[in-house]
């Protein structure tokens, strides 16, 4: 566990402390026990079809897996390694900023899951998931 309590401050330092966090220009928007909601700001590069417009799933898999991830980071104090996820894609994601909310499902002392939805500006579910990742402490 943390040594100080987590804060909405500090987890979203923790998220923009990475390159590509940065580049998905994240944003936590709440963190509460039940988990934590997070907004991805629009890029035009996350267009795969121009003609369709609709965003690349590699995205929307990157979405779940980081705010999956940073939910387990509110409750650790730092992010963990993903060893698996899953990914489903529900709706083509068109334009315009995603939300994600995220939420620790097993909290173990090597493993852990935690789940996350992802949804467009109109609040349609567009992708959701659920990772495993590596949560033993670091030596």
């Amino acid at each position: 566990m943390a040594d100080a309590p987590m804060t909405l401050e500090k987890l979203q330092q923790l998220i923009t402390r990475g390159p590509f966090n940065r580049w998905l220009n994240f944003t936590i928007l709440k963190m509460d026990v039940d988990g934590i909601e997070v907004r991805a700001a629009w890029r035009e590069e996350w267009v795969v079809n121009p003609d369709r417009r609709y965003t690349h799933g590699g995205i929307l898999a990157a979405i779940v897996d980081v705010a999956a991830d940073y939910a387990l980071a509110a409750r650790l104090g730092r992010p963990v390694p993903t060893v698996d996820i899953r990914v489903d894609y529900h709706k083509a994601a068109m334009p315009g900023d995603l939300t994600a909310k995220a939420r620790v499902v097993r909290s173990g002392s090597q493993y852990s899951t935690a789940e996350a939805y992802v949804y467009d500006s109109e609040g349609t579910l567009v992708a959701s998931g659920r990772g495993t990742y590596f949560t033993m402490p670091p030596k």
